[in-house]
């Protein structure tokens, strides 16, 4: 009977990383996703596009990704993840080592049009805070990101 309750519990444990491999994206995800989205926004315009954006049914919420966007004051104007940010400035908001991430979307938007942020999030698969890196992408007046979560 031991045997059989060790031998379960090695199989929970990897299926268990199997399964959390499978849904956790990749920054590399994280890119594409954004550079789909961008492409989107530009053929189809913001109206259409920021609400497909929230759609939690959509194709823009893939593995544990989704999409933010924010104006180049740092207010959001749509989220995949939690439509209750939209409206909000987040450009004095910093992550738990006082990293201001979302006036770091803003600057690189302005000064390279695109790139990376890394910061530290609250993962709600894990409830814990974790290191993540989100790639942005300026669109006119408004950047487009998503971000993922990483081992450093």
């Amino acid at each position: 009977m031991k045997k059989l309750l060790a031998a379960l519990a090695v199989a929970m444990v990897l299926v268990g990383d199997a399964w959390a491999a499978d849904v956790r994206a990749t920054p590399e995800d994280a890119q594409e996703l954004v550079k789909t989205a961008v492409a989107y926004l530009k053929k189809h315009g913001k109206d259409r596009a920021f609400q497909e954006f929230q759609n939690r049914n959509g194709p823009f919420i893939y593995k544990d990704l989704y999409l933010f966007v924010y104006d180049l004051e740092g207010t959001c104007v749509a989220h995949g993840a939690d439509p209750s940010r939209v409206g909000k400035n987040y450009m004095n908001v910093a992550d738990e080592d006082g990293k201001l991430y979302t006036k770091e979307y803003v600057e690189l938007a302005k000064t390279k049009g695109s790139g990376w942020t890394r910061f530290k999030f609250r993962n709600p698969a894990t409830g814990k805070v974790e290191p993540k890196k989100a790639y942005t992408e300026r669109v006119g007046d408004v950047l487009v990101g998503s971000g993922a979560y990483t081992a450093d």
